[in-house]
């Protein structure tokens, strides 16, 4: 269990996909290029047995804004999108209506 004050330091944000390529020598990862409305920033997704990147493009997804930059095959993701996970299977997380880029989620 985490606390309610340790969540609320969780910033999560809806992110406009602008750009989506398969990451050279592997086949589980997408490099995301996204929009937060008031930036662009790239993420690294292991996402790429499930979504081809035309698939992703234009896509309104949920990223976690506010996670330290981390590397991944020698890129940098700044964030990490939010997906669901079963039986072998993963389904993004995505509103059920447009909203624009870096739209605060509560």
């Amino acid at each position: 269990m985490i606390s309610f004050e340790d969540f609320s330091k969780i910033e999560l944000k809806i992110a406009k996909v602008l750009e989506a390529n398969r990451v050279e020598g592997s086949i589980k990862l997408l490099q995301l290029q996204i929009s937060l409305g008031t930036e662009v920033r790239q993420i690294i997704a292991g996402i790429g047995l499930y979504y081809s990147p035309e698939d992703l493009i234009g896509k309104e997804i949920v990223v976690v804004a506010n996670l330290e930059p981390k590397k991944l095959m020698g890129l940098e993701s700044q964030g990490m999108l939010l997906a669901a996970s079963e039986d072998g299977k993963i389904a993004l997380l995505v509103p059920d209506k447009d909203m624009t880029p870096g739209a605060n989620i509560h």
